[in-house]
């Protein structure tokens, strides 16, 4: 396979950016859309329009074995994470709920090595240790000004993060036999039906408003199914280091987001804790590719 070139890599990233603005841009849109909606009905009807859509794009892949085998596995820890990020965004901030989001980057080392045995990185456990702090800077230093029932969903947050750097690790294992578009339409069509059973046990909430269409449009048909196949196209023609350099935008751009909406204000707290959680990204994400390249120039042979 021909390798990507400067053109394709500047074009891979532009979408990935644009995708890290999207998905900022959700973290406000769904929180907004909670007021007049409960978690679950919300899941249910994001991700029964994310499916219908991509089934579209699938059509008879959907029937692949090993689709629907790694699918419906990965629906589990997607629809844990889901369930749990939206059901923490009805009680902590935007901004909060995506810089916690993004630990799963610094958790998926340690899941790697829970699951398959794989030694840790040493910048990997830096960046887990630069991610603590920030955890903790977030959710402890000052508690005392923090909204009411924000900590409840910062831990849910967590949460989420852990079940999305799962759902990480165990797609590296699925991926590699199953048609990438049917196994995330099978996804999606799994944490719909999941959504859609939690409904007899919660207290039902909807209201047809403009914000709750609007999210139930926007993160159904735009930040997954078209999000999802856009960052598949994307990640094929530039390196895994960038991709993950681009997605450390996400929550800083939520932040700036929910300033300029006028819907919270920033203090010391949440810009430190959220800078190491990102700095925290970099290290064990990019530091490992420095350190990499760093030991192969050592090992090279002095040329002549």
């Amino acid at each position: 396979m021909s390798q990507p070139t400067a053109g394709g890599h500047l074009k891979a990233d532009g979408a990935l950016v644009a995708l890290a603005l999207l998905w900022a841009w959700t973290f406000i849109v769904v929180k907004d859309a909670l007021t007049e909606v409960d978690p679950f009905t919300f899941l249910t009807l994001r991700f029964t329009l994310g499916a219908v859509a991509l089934s579209a794009v699938a059509r008879k892949s959907l029937l692949h074995r090993d689709s629907v085998r790694g699918g419906l596995v990965l629906a589990c820890a997607l629809f844990i994470g889901f369930a749990l990020q939206t059901t923490g965004l009805v009680y902590t901030t935007a901004s909060r709920s995506a810089f916690i989001t993004g630990l799963y980057v610094v958790l998926v080392p340690l899941l790697s090595m829970a699951l398959f045995r794989r030694v840790p990185r040493p910048t990997a456990l830096l960046g887990v240790g630069l991610a603590a702090v920030g955890l903790w800077v977030l959710t402890r230093a000052g508690a005392g000004d923090l909204p009411r029932n924000a900590l409840l969903g910062d831990v849910l947050t967590l949460g989420c993060a852990v079940a999305f750097a799962a759902h990480l690790v165990l797609t590296e294992r699925y991926a590699r036999k199953a048609v990438p578009t049917a196994m995330v339409a099978v996804q999606l069509w799994g944490v719909a039906l999941l959504s859609a059973l939690c409904l007899p046990f919660t207290e039902v909430r909807f209201t047809p408003s403009t914000p709750v269409l609007l999210a139930v449009g926007v993160c159904g048909v735009f930040a997954s199914a078209l999000a999802i196949t856009v960052q598949t196209w994307a990640q094929a023609r530039t390196s895994a280091v960038r991709a993950v350099v681009i997605f450390t935008l996400e929550p800083v751009f939520t932040a700036l987001f929910s300033v300029m909406a006028g819907r919270e204000v920033l203090g010391v707290r949440e810009w430190v804790g959220g800078g190491l959680v990102v700095l925290a990204v970099l290290v064990s994400e990019v530091g490992a590719e420095a350190l990499s390249r760093w030991k192969q120039r050592r090992s090279a042979p002095a040329r002549a």
